[in-house]
């Protein structure tokens, strides 16, 4: 019999992230665990309470009476506590009297240009900034007040769930994914890449990328395809499996080949997405948002004056960058516009950064 714990707080996040997600392995990837470790956790809470607090069968975790007597409880607590520890690092970032921006993004490369911008610009502010492949993750961020404004990814037919009374922008309308292969591999040497020609291959995910991989199995399921899924979060051993020519990899349309491999885009755009900006509310107001949001637009555009397969995808495509409406590809009946002005704005005051 495992030994019951003393419940913490974090015991408590456990059991509401398995209840907001409905299973056990989403619940260990929202909390940055595996999935063995928050079932052993799992099961010494159960003992430490005395009751099992969830039902695990074909509709996934579902909450026992006893789970859903614990979870009235646990839920506020956890709110509460986030609440304060936001509380606290905002008094002492005040304290230490200075103005602070809390950034978080996907891993772009456009990252780096955009902080270098917003350095320009604020001077006199502090930058922080958290990266995380889960946009998802990032919302949660945003809504617990530990970061001002994110940089999300959304993939098509996919959409994050963004609370009511966060701000957001289009800053990329549509996105598409590209793939990294081996330069020794049958297909380097085309300009795109068939999905069905990329079946026989394992592809690399991270399974922490929650709605990417959710988009991916998607596209191999409407392409009647099943190929095997390497579920790989360093970014260093995916690169070597690829240039090893021991499986491909979805990437991002900005990033560079890694050495002995080549980047490509997908023919006919079975994955794709858009580029959101979004901010906690009260961190910026909409001229502030419309600027930071210029400055990465800026850093963007310029990575694609740079990456000649991205402009080639572009002139195939016979549009502009930053269009003001993209259709999403066939069949997902989505139409996605842009909110932001076309060219970046690089004029005007500084924000009005929360001394949070």
């Amino acid at each position: 019999m495992l030994p019951s714990v003393e419940l913490e707080v974090r015991h408590l996040r456990a059991l509401c992230a398995i209840a907001d997600t409905g299973s056990v392995r989403k619940a260990a990837v929202r909390l940055g665990m595996t999935q063995p470790s928050l079932t052993t956790q799992l099961r010494r809470i159960e003992t430490a309470i005395g009751g099992p607090l969830f039902t695990r069968g074909r509709a996934g975790s579902q909450p026992t009476p006893l789970g859903q007597t614990v979870l009235s409880r646990a839920r506020p607590i956890v709110a509460e506590m986030t609440a304060l520890v936001a509380a606290a690092r905002d008094a002492a970032a005040a304290g230490l009297g200075g103005l602070r921006l809390r950034i978080g993004g996907i891993g772009s490369r456009a990252v780096a240009g955009w902080l270098l911008r917003i350095h320009k610009r604020l001077p006199e502010v502090d930058t922080t900034v958290h990266i995380d492949v889960s946009s998802t993750t990032l919302v949660q961020l945003l809504c617990a007040g530990r970061l001002d404004l994110a940089l999300l990814h959304e993939p098509a037919g996919f959409p994050l769930h963004l609370p009511d009374g966060l701000q957001r922008l289009v800053v990329v309308p549509l996105e598409p994914r590209f793939i990294a292969l081996s330069a020794a591999h049958p297909a380097a040497e085309q300009s795109s890449v068939p999905l069905a020609q990329l079946a026989e291959d394992a592809w690399i995910v991270d399974p922490a990328a929650d709605h990417d991989c959710a988009a991916l199995r998607h596209a191999f399921t409407l392409a009647g395809l099943s190929p095997r899924l390497l579920n790989i979060r360093d970014h260093f051993i995916a690169g070597d499996l690829v240039a090893a020519a021991e499986a491909v990899r979805p990437c991002q349309p900005l990033d560079e080949p890694a050495a002995g491999t080549v980047v490509r885009p997908l023919r006919d755009d079975p994955l794709t997405g858009r580029l959101l900006l979004a901010a906690r509310p009260g961190a910026l107001s909409r001229t502030e948002l419309d600027e930071l949001c210029g400055d990465l637009r800026e850093a963007y555009g310029e990575l694609v004056a740079a990456n000649a397969t991205y402009q080639g995808w572009l002139e195939r495509h016979g549009s502009t960058l930053f269009d003001e409406v993209w259709p999403w590809p066939t069949g997902t009946g989505h139409t996605c516009r842009t909110t932001v002005p076309k060219s970046p704005i690089c004029g005007g005051s500084s924000p009005r950064i929360s001394a949070p």
